[in-house]
């Protein structure tokens, strides 16, 4: 039987899949994720008065910089030359809700640079915040959405987005 795994040789050594001879397509990944904090943290947020100062402004940019970074954290990821990252955040009841969208035009999808984007700038709110709630809590990081590449669109039950 051939071997099925696509980051691992017949030897059994992990390695890099080769998407030479893939078609170059548009592809799109959209990610999700919360920080969950006390009321006031979070009031503290929406008014821009942590002790910190602006907690969003810094989350969005090292959330676009873990993207364009992400082949430098995970082994087996290709570098990519990003089209686009946009972060949003939404404010919940008790969360802020960081959504990245992440785009290209290649030969692989960008569903780790989403994902890697949400992940870093909940970290950065979190190292923004502690002085305020060392209780805060990351939850929820999943991809929401895909696009594009031979499995095509990919959307996650539920999301609106």
């Amino acid at each position: 039987m051939a071997n099925s795994l696509t980051h691992i040789d017949a030897q059994g050594i992990a390695r890099m899949v080769d998407v030479g001879g893939k078609a170059e397509t548009a592809r799109v990944a959209v990610a999700s994720g919360r920080i969950v904090m006390q009321p006031e943290t979070l009031a503290a947020i929406r008014e821009g008065n942590a002790p910190k100062g602006d907690v969003l402004g810094p989350a969005r940019i090292a959330g676009i910089m873990a993207a364009k970074r992400t082949a430098d954290l995970i082994p087996m990821c290709h570098p990519l030359t990003l089209d686009a990252v946009n972060i949003d955040f939404i404010f919940e009841q008790d969360a802020v809700r960081a959504v990245a969208t992440a785009s290209l035009t290649g030969r692989t999808g960008v569903e780790m640079e989403a994902m890697s984007a949400v992940s870093i700038a909940l970290l950065t709110i979190y190292d923004m915040a502690k002085a305020l709630d060392k209780g805060m809590a990351i939850t929820q990081i999943a991809l929401m959405e895909k696009r594009g590449g031979k499995s095509g669109h990919w959307k996650a039950e539920g999301w609106q987005g």
